[in-house]
């Protein structure tokens, strides 16, 4: 890739790399989340979306070939900010397993709007480039990372109900 970046499938490239980074950065942050959780279907959804977060590296890495590419990541300051708020709110807060938890479901949150928005606008690009091959990979990633969040947000309420409930009870 040149210096100077002029071309849209410049910025396609640049921006799959980005998103390769993150599911890469992904697949190793996960087994540590889910071990970090002591709600069961938070575990539970965190082993299942590293099976998925497995799959969509190779996806991407598919696509990179499909476009006659190395794959290539490209380091990903977006992640690298979700993962450093996490660090440091482990260490600072010293939480409580159910505020933990909480928390977990969140940052787990932010990491799918991310993706979206991520996944989003590559799926736009490669439309407009023509590349059918690589839309599918892409929106195939897209639509579970929107199940994902999906799920997160039905964990994240039922956690902020038992929290509120145990707050008028104490």
């Amino acid at each position: 890739m040149s210096a100077k970046m002029s071309e849209p499938r410049d910025l396609f490239l640049h921006e799959l790399g980005d998103v390769l980074y993150a599911e890469r950065t992904l697949v190793k942050t996960l087994p540590k989340l889910q071990e970090e959780a002591s709600d069961e279907e938070l575990a539970l959804g965190f082993e299942e979306h590293l099976d998925e977060t497995g799959q969509h590296v190779k996806n991407v890495e598919l696509a990179f070939e499909k476009l006659g590419e190395k794959p290539t990541a490209e380091k990903c300051p977006g992640i690298e900010g979700i993962k450093r708020e996490h660090d440091e709110f482990l260490s600072k807060e010293s939480p409580s397993q159910d505020v933990l938890d909480s928390f977990l479901t969140g940052a787990g949150a932010r990491t799918e709007h991310y993706e979206i928005a991520a996944y989003e606008g590559l799926v736009t690009m490669a439309e407009a480039m023509g590349e059918t091959e690589v839309v599918e990979l892409l929106t195939e990633n897209l639509e579970q990372e929107k199940t994902a969040l999906e799920k997160l947000k039905a964990i994240g309420t039922r956690l902020a109900q038992n929290g509120a409930k145990q707050e008028t009870h104490s």
